[in-house]
């Protein structure tokens, strides 16, 4: 155990001493315990660009939003076809799988995304994000297992379908739906290609696209790092290493407090009676 722990750990810790570190011990081989040469230059150059805050917000805002959306579409979407009566179910779900083996490729969805106004558009980290069909499923057969007895009362008493899902529905099925925000939230967070492909406008990049730029600008700088016998203290390597803490550290502080609820919404469909 001491072993597998020390194998995931040591490349993490690698990069955090390697963000820490100058450039000329960085560029000098060997194995790091600790930053050899303390230098914040790399994380100057990070958020000493002014449109680097802007990159946050965005990604805050497509992560908060984009999770609360897709959970909450998705988890209508799964409470319907968990529905054995559902009239056309099984087409549905049909037609839903076949999605998770086919697509209709890059040019394709650009043209859609194009086509729906959605090109330079904040919506375009929103929508396409909407639903998830492998999410569906696994929020389906957790409804499934809701005792149906809970439905029939709540009918009785007077309750709607609307007042069953929020009230009765979605707080029973904390766990799982915490899972599929993780999931949906680790996937907006660093979601670097929906900027790259459809997004010109520099107001709207997120923080992953912002660092793409920053480590390709240093990258060039780089190239003419002597000025006067003068050696730049940064090089794209500790950019690069500065910019993986940057973008992973969110992350890491937001996964503890949704890890009871990972534990428990892994083993949903593990045990039957």
């Amino acid at each position: 155990m001491i072993v597998f722990t020390t194998i995931i750990i040591f490349p993490i810790w690698d990069v955090i001493v390697g963000s820490f570190s100058s450039s000329a011990s960085v560029a000098t081989p060997g194995i790091r315990l600790w930053p050899e040469q303390f230098s914040l230059d790399a994380y100057r150059v990070v958020f000493n660009d002014p449109s680097i805050w802007n990159a946050f917000l965005i990604s805050v805002l497509k992560t908060v939003i984009g999770v609360t959306t897709s959970v909450f579409f998705t988890a209508m979407v799964a409470y319907a076809m968990s529905k054995q009566d559902l009239i056309g179910r099984k087409i549905f779900i049909a037609l839903g799988v076949g999605t998770m083996f086919f697509s209709g490729g890059m040019i394709p969805i650009y043209l859609l995304m194009r086509s729906l106004g959605l090109l330079d558009n904040f919506l375009v980290y929103i929508i396409p994000a909407l639903f998830s069909f492998y999410n569906m499923l696994i929020l389906m057969n957790f409804f499934r297992e809701i005792p149906t007895s809970l439905e029939e009362s709540a009918r009785i008493d007077g309750a709607g379908v609307w007042r069953i899902f929020l009230q009765i529905i979605l707080p029973l099925s904390t766990p799982v739906l915490a899972v599929i925000a993780l999931f949906n939230g680790v996937y907006q967070w660093n979601d670097f290609m929906t900027a790259r492909l459809y997004i010109t406008n520099e107001a709207l990049y997120p923080i992953q696209m912002k660092l793409y730029e920053i480590i390709v600008q240093q990258q060039a700088a780089n190239m003419q790092n002597v000025v006067g016998s003068v050696i730049i203290p940064t090089s794209s390597q500790t950019i690069q290493l500065a910019t993986i803490v940057v973008a992973t550290v969110p992350i890491v502080l937001v996964y503890p407090f949704l890890q009871r609820f990972l534990i428990s919404g892994m083993m949903i469909g593990a045990v039957k009676e």
